[in-house]
């Protein structure tokens, strides 16, 4: 099976012959630079909760809130600790394909290690559409994966604004395609305190522009703003813990350890040897250990 790494590759070598334009800043407020930066300016966006249900230990609510004149739907689980004080937060993005009720699981240990969050449905579950989004930048409309990580942001401002949260203590946590977006996002949120990337990697863009795979100026900018090692210089001191298997078929270990090895410190990776793609039990003790060094 080729690597994420290599089907980018494949991908823009394959999309070379798109004419290319030059992109203004448009009146939604995102730019990308020169250099291949995302901008944006999120605000907390009006939102509507609604309570689910309550369990043991934690509270089920269902957030609606709108990004870029769509409705984001996101489910946040509240542990029942909440109540006497507020508690740290994540906004948690799934992979590619995964519901916001397929990762309740997760969002339930997270709960039960004092942590709320907001689990998001992405914009077409998380898959995105690299060609597609290609054009829409060269004709000065804006990308789907730029719209995907304001959802995030704004997710995380949505966070910061319910009496139950720490907001000074926000986290960006993903797996999968959705690691790489809550990589980028918590690059260009000043505020968060630090990003875990389950079971991802960047797409190497400054590997096909050095290899003169990739030459045109405006689909170098493009790449560069939809690829997750881009933004890995922004984070620091906010630190990017990256957790891995060995074992991984879907994406390499090796493409993970290369994006692991862009980044400046504080830095972690932990590697396991589960047999899956996205977050397994050995994960655990890694991820219980790191966010409480980044809220405590």
């Amino acid at each position: 099976m080729a690597s994420y790494r290599l089907a980018a590759m494949l991908l823009i070598a394959a999309c070379i012959v798109i004419i290319s334009v030059g992109m203004l800043p448009n009146a939604e407020g995102w730019t990308v630079s020169e250099d291949g930066l995302l901008k944006l300016s999120p605000s907390l966006p009006e939102y509507q909760v609604t309570e689910e249900k309550a369990a043991d230990g934690f509270r089920l609510f269902e957030i609606n809130f709108t990004s870029q004149n769509e409705r984001i739907a996101g489910l946040l689980l509240i542990p029942d600790e909440a109540n006497d004080s507020p508690v740290p937060g994540i906004v948690l993005l799934p992979g590619a394909g995964v519901t916001k009720e397929a990762e309740h699981k997760l969002a339930e240990h997270l709960a039960s290690l004092g942590y709320a969050s907001l689990t998001l449905d992405q914009r077409n579950l998380g898959a995105i559409d690299p060609q597609g989004d290609l054009r829409k930048f060269l004709d000065g409309q804006e990308p789907v994966e730029h719209e995907m990580v304001n959802d995030a942001m704004l997710a995380a401002e949505v966070l910061r604004d319910l009496r139950e949260i720490d907001s000074e203590k926000i986290v960006y946590m993903g797996e999968s395609n959705g690691a790489r977006f809550a990589i980028i996002s918590g690059a260009l949120d000043p505020k968060c305190r630090g990003v875990v990337a389950v079971s991802t990697c960047g797409f190497g863009i400054e590997d096909a522009v050095s290899s003169g795979a990739l030459k045109d100026t405006e689909m170098i900018r493009f790449y560069r703003s939809i690829d997750p090692e881009t933004y890995l210089g922004l984070l620091p001191p906010r630190k990017l813990v990256m957790i891995h298997s060995r074992n991984d078929t879907v994406i390499s270990c090796q493409d993970a350890e290369r994006t692991f090895s862009r980044a400046s410190e504080p830095k972690a990776m932990y590697l396991v040897g589960c047999s899956q793609h996205g977050y397994c039990q050995q994960m655990q003790q890694a991820l219980k250990e790191e966010l409480a060094k980044m809220t405590g």
